[in-house]
């Protein structure tokens, strides 16, 4: 098992450059910094380098959120994150992340690809022998001489596992009003969500809304009218059967839609 998933994940990052050096190191010493700001929470970073399956740096919270020794996690990279991964979701795992490569490859120009962001899940083992899920957000920080993203900057969300979450995969990009916009979502696995249908105009108004965005608010970061906004939300209501925001945003939030 652990072969075939090295192999499918050079496969997916395949590159002919291995990314080192000063440049990088400067960074990973500014987060490094920014590291000692940070509260004690259940979230973490990493720098993610695919190009020899390494973190460059993983940030403090590794060990109280996920309960891991963090030298484990720095001195056996990636192999030892997959280790501790479910099983039954590798498969399904390396095809979202096979996807969001193949989606960004073909379809995000070059130029816009430092404005690109993505989101996946999975479960993982913590040090108490407990699965979690884990949400996973990374966003592209430098790239191979062919535009594929090579190094990342990767926020890890700690939930939970009192629900099996299907693996979804998400790809936005950041707009001229500085917000996200999705432009793929896909989910895998057999598990009908409630939201499954939302489109991804809906997706990013209720991510908006999950923030306290009024109508107006949401219009103007999303370049539409207001009354579209409106639509959009009655159109979500209508497709989850939810009576009011509140449970909407729940809703959301709980199958990992926004």
């Amino acid at each position: 098992m652990k072969r075939r998933i090295v192999d499918s994940y050079s496969d997916i990052f395949a590159t002919f450059k291995e990314f080192k050096g000063e440049t990088l190191e400067k960074h990973v010493e500014k987060l490094r910094q920014l590291d000692q700001l940070i509260p004690h929470s259940a979230t973490f970073f990493c720098v993610t380098n695919t190009s020899d399956q390494s973190f460059e740096y993983v940030s403090k919270n590794f060990e109280p959120a996920i309960r891991l020794d963090i030298d484990d996690m720095v001195e056996n990279g990636m192999k030892f994150w997959w280790s501790r991964m479910h099983q039954e979701e590798m498969n399904t795992w390396l095809q979202s992340l096979k996807d969001l490569m193949d989606f960004t490859m073909e379809n995000i120009a070059l130029e816009d690809r430092r404005r690109m962001t993505y989101t996946w899940n999975y479960r993982v083992k913590d040090g108490n022998e407990t699965f979690k899920n884990i949400i996973q957000h990374t966003t592209p920080m430098f790239f191979d001489d062919q535009g594929k993203p090579i190094i990342g900057l990767a926020h890890y969300s700690v939930l939970e596992a009192h629900e099996t979450l299907p693996i979804q995969a998400t790809a936005k990009i950041l707009n001229a009003n500085d917000e996200y916009e999705t432009l793929f979502y896909q989910m895998y696995g057999g598990q009908k969500l409630l939201v499954q249908d939302i489109t991804h105009r809906e997706r990013d108004v209720l991510r908006l809304l999950s923030f306290g965005n009024s109508n107006e608010e949401i219009a103007d970061k999303l370049n539409i009218s207001s009354h579209t906004v409106k639509t959009h939300r009655k159109n979500v209501m209508t497709k989850t059967d939810c009576k009011n925001t509140t449970q909407l945003v729940a809703m959301c939030i709980r199958q990992g839609i926004i």
